[in-house]
């Protein structure tokens, strides 16, 4: 059964999981729903016609827990690291439907030694220009699941107001000494993009 996790706990995720190794990041989050134009022309032409909410998750890669390349970075627009052991499964551009909305796969024992934290970021893209918000977003969460065997292992729900926020800083991935523990940080920003959250690593 997975584990549910409250901002700031953390975990062992190795200790205790014998050869886990192979493990998939969900994210998922939902547009909060807001009333359309009724009628015939609201129903052809949308409603309103705001831009659809576009949230996208990265992993920053830290060494010593400090951005030093951007092989290390891995989003929409580089979907693997250059050492091939985090992998991001493309972008969503709507966060409609059940379940993650984005993924990424991560092969522990294959992480470079240097490579100490991996930081799970979701940003909404180009908010500013859009005015768009993490209090327009609802029900975000990340999970971990053995990639081995399907089973989730621990869900951490960001239950908190997020209005006026344009980054989440989701979650840590780390090294403790020989292991693995997972961080549920849940920290909103009010970085423009993802270009500004990489700021506060280097």
């Amino acid at each position: 059964m997975a584990i549910s996790l409250q901002k700031g706990q953390r975990i062992d995720l190795t200790k205790g999981n014998a050869g886990l190794s192979k493990v998939m990041v969900g994210l998922g989050w939902d547009p909060v729903q807001t009333k359309k134009s009724s009628g015939i022309l609201g129903g052809l032409f949308g409603g309103g016609g705001a831009p659809q909410i576009d949230c996208d998750a990265s992993v920053i890669m830290l060494q010593d827990d400090k951005f030093v390349s951007k092989n290390n970075l891995v989003y929409f627009g580089n979907l693997k690291s250059a050492c091939g052991s985090v992998m991001h499964s493309g972008d969503n551009l709507t966060g409609d439907g059940d379940g993650d909305d984005e993924q990424i796969s991560l092969d522990l024992k294959n992480i470079p030694t240097t490579i100490n934290k991996l930081v799970f970021v979701v940003n909404i893209y180009d908010a500013v220009r859009r005015k768009q918000d993490f209090g327009m977003i609802q029900n975000a969460f990340i999970r971990v699941v053995n990639s081995n065997n399907n089973e989730e292992l621990l869900k951490f729900n960001l239950t908190e107001n997020y209005s006026g926020k344009t980054s989440l800083v989701v979650a840590d991935i780390y090294r403790h000494g020989s292991e693995w523990k997972f961080a549920a940080v849940g920290t909103g920003t009010n970085d423009a993009g993802l270009q500004d959250v990489v700021r506060r690593y280097m």
